[in-house]
């Protein structure tokens, strides 16, 4: 079926991938651009995977003021190379971080920062409200698990969903990041301050 100039568009608005590669994940789709968005994410998953051990060593320290001064985000992001660091992708990407940080608030980068401590009694918590519920031990730990995720969207930079677009997480989106340019991205560290937050 013959590919419009129109769908490889707005495919590409949609995911930043080249057009190439969008014209053939529209082929292969079909011309359905919902579907060629899932095998262009599929993709770029597989791809970051690959990457995923690569050493990031260069990058970029981003930053955002908002509120007129009242909150201010430091935040670093490494790639692999000077190269990718300047690229207006890559620092796009960085300012979005900043962005989302000011305004979501995450607590830890990823999962491994969350304290064993913090886990268990987030753990102990959701455990405790199903004590009388009489529903079976392997149960009560799906629903625990489940609401464990949830907590990780609430405190953990890459799980929460970007204050852009609800529909696609932080890590989502550096995934598609990494497809696009290349190399393994990672956030390294970040600060939020926040005017009186120290105000005892």
């Amino acid at each position: 079926m013959a590919i419009s100039a129109a769908q490889v568009k707005e495919l590409r608005d949609r995911t930043g991938v080249g057009f190439m590669e969008c014209k053939a994940a529209l082929a292969e789709a079909g011309g359905d651009v919902d579907q060629a968005v899932t095998i262009l994410r599929t993709r770029g998953q597989a791809k970051a995977a690959r990457r995923a051990g690569r050493t990031t060593s260069q990058g970029l320290v981003g930053h955002y003021i908002h509120q007129g001064g009242q909150v201010g985000v430091l935040v670093e992001v490494n790639c692999e190379s000077d190269f990718v660091a300047r690229t207006d992708d890559f620092q796009t990407l960085v300012r979005e971080i900043a962005m989302h940080i000011a305004a979501a608030d995450p607590q830890y980068a990823s999962r491994d920062e969350v304290p064993a401590g913090d886990l268990e009694r987030e753990r102990a918590i959701y455990r405790a409200q199903f004590e009388d519920s009489n529903k079976p031990p392997a149960i009560i730990e799906r629903i625990v698990e489940g609401k464990l995720n949830s907590y990780y969207e609430q405190v953990v930079l890459v799980d929460q969903p970007s204050i852009r677009d609800p529909k696609t997480t932080i890590g989502a989106m550096i995934t598609a990041a990494i497809a696009k340019l290349g190399e393994n991205i990672t956030v390294a560290r970040f600060a939020r301050f926040k005017v009186g937050e120290t105000v005892g």
